[in-house]
């Protein structure tokens, strides 16, 4: 999402594939980052109410981001850092752009050709060119030891 809205701010018309679900949470609530408040949160609570909380205030602050292709996991997003490595995407702004239609969400891509790609939809989209980002896990648990 980062590279899209990076790319969006400086003039380029991009489209973004997403495969599979994510979860994607506003960068502040009420005035703290949303990393900041589900530490405090989780001092006192256990870790499925946070990820309640942490999803409740998603929807309050960002809406439905599935009407907009982006689907969330079944599994909350502090589980899901905790058993599979996947970070939460922190909107820094990218899902406005994705709502005025300036970054576009797609499906699947089936294949390449020069200049072109086909979606697994059938759609075919005139491209200048591909960025391959295609996973993340944060390696910060194997360097950070406290």
């Amino acid at each position: 999402m980062e590279v899209s809205l990076d790319l969006c701010n400086h003039n380029a018309t991009p489209s973004m594939v997403v495969r599979s679900s994510v979860h994607v949470l506003p960068r502040e609530v009420f005035g703290k980052s949303t990393f900041e408040l589900a530490i405090m949160l989780m001092k006192r609570l256990p870790l499925w109410m946070v990820d309640k909380i942490l999803l409740i205030l998603a929807s309050l602050i960002l809406g439905n981001v599935k009407k907009y292709g982006l689907k969330r996991p079944s599994v909350g997003p502090l589980e899901l850092k905790n058993t599979a490595g996947k970070t939460p995407v922190l909107d820094i702004g990218a899902l406005k752009k994705i709502r005025s239609g300036q970054i576009k969400v797609v499906p699947g891509i089936k294949r390449f050709w020069q200049g072109k790609v086909e979606l697994v939809d059938g759609k075919i989209l005139e491209i200048d060119s591909v960025v391959l980002a295609t996973g993340y896990r944060s390696n910060v648990p194997s360097w950070l030891k406290v």
